[in-house]
Parts: structure tokens; sequence; C-alpha cells
């Protein structure tokens, strides 16, 4: 555990069911860029939003083509795009990719760096304009962190661009935005966000920061997901799962994912597996890997989230107690569970492996080093 840490958070957060009506109050009068996707529009979740928008006399200038897995030129083409708006307020309004794009575009509206420069130099960009982040998944915790994430085709691989001027100014965490999103989605962001608590938690650099929010976040998986996931007029749960993902993103931001996100980048650079499969693939096998090591760990959060099972049984088996009921979660949420429903054979083991092998900053947090020979086992578990 650190020593010495920090905690870095959105300036301002709504949250619970209905507090879409707070963004009245922060565009009220202004120019907005709305970024978003086609799906997101589609579903007529920009209704709402903008018809607040509208009352509040704010003129909103539409940004929908995001791609849903963006590689860095792509960003740097609808940041072009937004620096035409003349806009002096961001509103995101989507997933992870959506609200990473739109951070990104409130540090590079300049002509001094581009996205490109900054996969080097991730401070080189300095906060240029307002961002509000409203989420439509319950995982990704992208409102809560200063990073965005982005393709390097020529590395086939996923790097995150991290730098604290991308923390949001405000944030709307609203249950109906998430009411109608589809199970797999729902799933696959989900698992990310329970990935994003567990590897916070056993992180090298977890603290007492880092832990407060990742423990939260896992009581509150542990006991909605399934139901959020399932039910569309599941709202309390609904409404839990948006804070377990928003306490996710703040985890990150004091600690750090692990060995799962490091793994999973080359599947999404390589063969656009999406993120939250990725992990919710890998999260098992990389848990395990790491299950001696992290033994102190899975006991306190098995006495936190299953205090009905609690009972006098060792470490190993409370450990042994929360990887089954996490394998039970993904099991349940229908998740991918094998690399070969995507073309992927064990001849293409050893360029995952050496792509994995790059992504340095979160190989370094995981509690247990990972060599190549380990990722070579852990990608052969899923093949």
């Amino acid at each position: 555990m650190l020593k010495q840490y920090s905690l870095k958070m959105p300036s301002r957060v709504f949250g619970g069911n209905g507090s879409l009506t707070e963004m009245e109050n922060i565009v009220r009068g202004r120019r907005i860029a709305v970024f978003t996707d086609k799906g997101i529009e589609k579903s007529g979740l920009l209704d709402i939003p903008l018809s607040i928008a509208g009352k509040a006399g704010a003129q909103s200038i539409i940004l929908d083509e995001l791609p849903t897995e963006p590689d860095y030129m792509q960003a740097q083409e609808t940041i072009g795009l937004f620096r035409e708006t003349g806009a002096e307020l961001i509103v995101a309004i989507g997933g992870g990719s959506v609200m990473d794009i739109a951070k990104l575009a409130s540090i590079a509206a300049t002509d001094d760096y581009t996205v490109k420069d900054m996969l080097d130099q991730p401070l080189l960009g300095k906060k240029q304009i307002e961002t509000l982040l409203i989420p439509t998944t319950a995982g990704t915790g992208s409102e809560a962190t200063p990073n965005s994430i982005v393709a390097v085709p020529e590395k086939e691989l996923k790097v995150g661009i991290v730098n604290p001027e991308m923390l949001a100014d405000s944030v709307i965490l609203d249950s109906s935005m998430i009411k109608k999103l589809p199970l797999k989605i729902a799933a696959a962001t989900g698992i990310d966000a329970l990935a994003h608590a567990i590897e916070c938690f056993t992180s090298n650099k977890a603290n007492p920061f880092s832990n407060l929010f990742a423990m939260e976040a896992l009581k509150l998986i542990f006991g909605n997901i399934e139901r959020a996931c399932m039910d569309p007029e599941a709202i309390q749960e609904k409404d839990n799962m948006l804070m377990a993902a928003f306490y996710g993103g703040v985890a990150i931001t004091s600690s750090g994912t692990t060995g799962v996100h490091a793994l999973s980048y080359p599947l999404g650079g390589k063969y656009h597996i999406a993120h939250g499969v990725s992990n919710a693939m890998l999260l098992l096998p990389v848990m395990h890997f790491n299950k001696d090591a992290c033994l102190d760990e899975f006991e306190q959060i098995y006495d936190a989230v299953m205090p009905a099972a609690s009972g006098a049984i060792g470490k190993e088996e409370k450990a042994e107690a929360v990887l089954e009921r996490m394998e039970q979660i993904i099991r349940c949420l229908e998740i991918p569970s094998s690399l070969s429903e995507f073309r992927i054979r064990e001849n293409d083991l050893g360029t995952l492996v050496e792509a994995g092998m790059q992504v340095t900053r979160l190989l370094e947090n995981n509690r247990k080093k990972i060599t190549p020979e380990d990722a070579r086992k852990i990608y052969q578990k899923i093949l």
C-alpha cells in the first residue's frame, strides 16, 4: 500500500433518478457542444437533455460521429470539428469512448500540441473548456477519471492518456439515462466497473482513499449488478450501479488498474473486442493468478460484501468464495468466455503477449509480477 497518496475528483457530482434537471443551471444561456454517438441519438436519450438545454436558453451543437472504439487520429478529427463550433461548454452524453474524447477535447483545443503528441507526453494538455459528463452506461467510470483511452493502430494497442486536467467540472448520474440499456452493453460495462474496483483494491498503488471507494463499489456491484442489468424497471439497482461505476472511477484516479486491463488492451486494439467484454474475459484468470499475493485483500472483500456467508473459514476459502461469486455474475450475464469466439487462435498469442507486455503503466501496478510466460498462460485459459 502506498504511504503517500492523493484524491482528485470532479468538482460537482449530481446523482439520483431525476438529477438530470441539474443540467439546466449548468448550461443556461451558453453555447454548448454535445459529444455523443449515433446509437445514443437513435435511442432517444438525447431528447430530454436537449429539451432541458433549450429551455435554459442554451444553443446546442451536436457532434455525433464518434466511433465506438476511437483511435487517436479519429479523436483528433472530432476535436477539429469541435474547435469549429466556438462552444464554451462541452456536454458529453454517452459511454466511455464518448466521454474520453470529450475530455481530450477539453485540453486539446489548441494548435500547440495534438492527441498524438499526448500519447508520449500526456501532461502537455491544459484545461481550456469546461466539461459536463452524463454517462449512459454504468461501468466505465470515465466520468470520474482523468484518463482517456484511444487506440494506436500502428501498435495494435490501446493507450491511456492520463492528465489531471481532464477531470470533469460537473457530472450527472441519472438512472433514467441507463434504463433502456441493452443487456449486452449493461453486462459488459457493469463487469468493467467490477474490474476497476477489485483491481484498484489489489493494486500496488492501493491506499486508504482508493480502498474506501473501491470497497463501496464492490458492495454495490455484488448486491445489484444482475438485477440492474436484466430488469429495465430496477431503478434503485441502476442508481446503485451508476454510483458504483463512479466510485470505481474515483478509485482508479487514486490507485490504478492492473493486469486485467493491461492484457485486455491488445484485445481491443488488435481485435476490436469491446473493452468491457475483454476485461470480463480476463478478470477471473488474472485474479486467480494474483490470488496467493492478495489473500488479505480477498478476505477483506469477503467479510465486507458476503456477510451472510461469514463463518470460521480461512483466507484461502474466502478468496475462493469471492472468485466464485464473480464467476457467478459473469455467467449470469452471459459474457463471452472464449477468445475463439473472436477468431483468435493459438498462433495469435505471441502477438498478444508482446503487445500486452508493453502496457507497463498497468503491469507495474499488479501485485504479482506477470512475465511473458505468465501472460501467455493467462490468455490460453480463455482461448
